[in-house]
């Protein structure tokens, strides 16, 4: 049976080892250490062979096993190793296929250099440096380049010295003169977390790395060193790890072999001693999708779970603000939305890219005002359609205001939530009249400032405004605000408030205005008895979209929209004295969900969004035209027709003797009111008003 040879110095060799036993295909792996064969899982399929080799011991190695090809996947630095395996392979037929380490963000496409971080062409270089420095040294650059360092003057005193469990290591470190308690003998790589608990424990001053990529745990190292606040010395490689990424290499591997290698059974960023066997019968052979909160966005509001998920990722998906402090095992890319997350998974799937663990972010909460909700229905579409082979869940997140209310220690369960977050708030200012406290989501500074200006014009400048900037992060903020202060603030960011209202009042639970409650003028109004009884008869519900057709003073538009927040009425009007007469009552009443549309029905209904529920207070002569329209638009609309003459009446049974109709209903109501007279209080009674209201019932027919 024809073999694959491997030079393994990297986790990413050893992973390609068990990649092929698992796919059935014989391997030979090489390493150089008895430590390096150690935390390799045995397995029939693969023969260790342990031992340093030079160029002649290689090309015999090979030329005595029949091995289909060659894998170089040593480690970047091991240019030695490399350079003899070329050469030992010059003149052979067999393929040479060179293993690169997946690197993280400053090592690829000229990386920025990040602050805090000193880059050396040599160790000897480093050394030189590390010598004009103070403090004690965390070196983590191998038990095989100690030399160099303990060979400079006062040097040797300050290291503590991090290398593998391996007699070789130690008895380097022993020939060096290192006492026991500078040697930390550990296999990595290391979390952040670990690393800074190191760092902490020995009263490290500085950290010198090499460049060793993902799978060497160079991030965390930076990341825990950021932390701790100390410099960072990385020994840089001289050249390009030229060569093809794991997936690349499965795939030539493949074709050479005649047969497929499986990934799915090793996750693809597992250290030797952690690799997980996928044992799912349900999840087996498919990618895992993970929509993840990550609370406000620094690593501190990560619940553990959603830090396990993203540190098993191969690919990272989310907003590139929150993409920033991860590195994937694969690939990130900045995607949150379905319409470019799905073609991007599907094209993953059709690469055949070894990818397990597919992990999308969402800021904050995955319940809470987040496009989690919409990106879920949308994969499981994809998923449940055979269109992409996946599972996917949902791990919660902490949300901004539950941080806020325990910076601040104010509870939520009794305050109103809203979001100004991406779209538009309507009835805040009635929010915050009625609710002494209120959470209010924000996009940004703009926010703030149209919050503060609306207090201040609603003369609510009592109200007191909590602040949360930058929740989470180094720059965090926490300030209590005036209405006025708050058109002061000039820091742009993420903001989340807490509003409270010391002058609050309970929420009126019916509607039922009066007449002198309005800014009448001498437009013609519905009066206060008719107006109520033909919103009962409408028979709202949240989410409904209104027409208020012939709104006059806009009365009948201000008491629905008044109803709930969600309700969205279209007041309707061709006068330009009422169309003023709606937008005074609008504004004095504070309701953002009234749209004020110019113009003659039927002809403007054409360009407004789908109605639910219709009120006709005024046809101007062209009921029949307007019923006709209502139909065509929601063939199961509720309409609600006020008459006041005996002609109207009869119109409207005629007309809607043309429709399908049910729950057809006409009342007449005629109230009286007293007035004085002198001592005396006088009725007066009031026209007579007919009220029809009927559903449409649906179907084909059409006058």
């Amino acid at each position: 049976m024809k073999k694959i040879l491997i030079f393994a110095g990297t986790t990413e060799g050893r992973r390609l080892s068990e990649c092929l036993a698992e796919s059935g295909i014989c391997n030979t792996l090489c390493v150089a250490t008895e430590y390096g064969e150690f935390v390799l899982k045995e397995h029939p399929l693969v023969k260790v062979h342990q031992g340093r080799m030079g160029r002649e011991e290689i090309k015999e190695f090979i030329e005595k096993g029949d091995f289909k090809a060659v894998v170089d996947a040593t480690h970047p630095y091991a240019d030695a190793v490399t350079e003899n395996i070329r050469l030992a392979m010059k003149d052979m037929e067999i393929p040479y296929i060179r293993l690169k380490r997946q690197l993280s963000d400053g090592e690829t496409n000229g990386g920025k250099v990040k602050e805090g971080v000193t880059y050396f062409d040599s160790h000897e270089a480093c050394a030189a440096a590390l010598e004009r420095t103070e403090g004690n040294i965390l070196l983590t650059t191998g038990s095989r380049e100690l030399k160099k360092y303990c060979a400079c003057k006062g040097l040797k005193g300050r290291l503590y010295v991090r290398v593998l469990p391996g007699m070789e290591s130690l008895s380097l470190c022993m020939e060096q003169g290192l006492r026991g308690k500078q040697i930390i003998a550990m296999q990595g790589p290391f979390s952040e977390i670990m690393n800074e608990a190191v760092i902490y424990q020995y009263g490290i001053s500085c950290l010198v790395t090499k460049q060793s990529g993902r799978s060497g745990g160079y991030p965390e190292k930076l990341q825990a060193a950021n932390k701790a606040g100390i410099p960072v010395f990385v020994v840089g490689h001289k050249g390009k790890d030229e060569g093809s990424s794991f997936a690349e290499v499965c795939h030539e591997l493949e074709k050479l072999c005649g047969q497929k290698i499986g990934t799915e059974h090793v996750m693809s960023n597992k250290t030797d001693d952690q690799i997980d066997l996928e044992t799912d019968n349900e999840t087996a052979g498919k990618m895992q999708i993970i929509l993840a909160g990550v609370g406000m966005g620094d690593k501190s509001s990560l619940t553990e779970e959603a830090a396990r998920a993203i540190e098993e990722a191969d690919i990272l998906l989310g907003a590139e603000r929150m993409l920033e402090a991860y590195m994937p095992a694969i690939e990130k890319k900045a995607c949150y939305q379905a319409k470019q997350i799905i073609p991007y998974l599907k094209e993953v799937q059709e690469k055949k890219t070894p990818v397990k663990k597919a992990v999308i972010l969402f800021s904050g909460d995955t319940g809470f005002y987040s496009g989690c909700q919409s990106v879920y229905n949308a994969l499981k579409k994809e998923i449940s359609g055979g269109d992409l082979k996946a599972s996917v869940r949902i791990l919660p997140g902490i949300s901004s205001v539950a941080y806020l209310a325990a910076c601040i220690g104010e509870s939520y369960e009794d305050a109103a939530v809203c979001s100004m977050h991406g779209k538009e708030l309507y009835h805040l200012v009635r929010r915050i009249k009625e609710k002494e406290k209120v959470y209010l989501l924000t996009s940004g500074l703009g926010d703030i400032h149209k919050l503060g200006k609306t207090l201040l014009k609603a003369d609510m400048a009592d109200c007191e405004i909590v602040t949360g900037y930058q929740l989470s992060y180094k720059e965090q903020k926490i300030e209590r605000l005036t209405p006025e202060e708050c058109l002061e603030l000039k820091e742009e960011g993420l903001y989340t408030c807490f509003i409270r209202n010391p002058d609050s009042l309970d929420r009126r639970l019916t509607h039922g205005m009066g007449d002198d409650e309005f800014i009448r003028g001498k437009v013609p109004m519905t009066k206060e008895e008719v107006r109520e009884v033909s919103i009962c008869k409408l028979k709202l519900h949240q989410n409904a979209v209104v027409y208020d057709i012939g709104s006059g003073t806009g009365s009948v538009a201000v008491e629905m929209a008044g109803l709930s927040h969600s309700i969205r009425v279209y007041a309707i009007e061709k006068k330009k004295e009422a169309l003023t007469l709606i937008a005074q009552n609008q504004e004095k009443f504070q309701l953002d969900n009234i749209t004020i549309v110019e113009g003659n029905a039927p002809e403007v209904l054409r360009e407004l969004p789908k109605a639910t529920h219709a009120f006709v207070g005024g046809s101007g002569g062209a009921l029949k035209e307007i019923v006709k329209s209502l139909y065509r638009i929601n063939c199961r609309m509720r309409v609600v027709i006020n008459a006041i003459s005996m002609e109207t009446i009869c119109e409207i049974k005629e007309i809607v003797s043309l429709y399908p109709v049910e729950n057809e209903e006409v009342v007449q109501i005629q109230a009286g009111r007293t007035k004085k007279a002198g001592r005396y209080h006088l009725m007066q009674a009031e026209n007579p008003v007919w009220i029809c209201s009927f559903d449409f019932a649906g179907g084909d027919r059409m006058p």
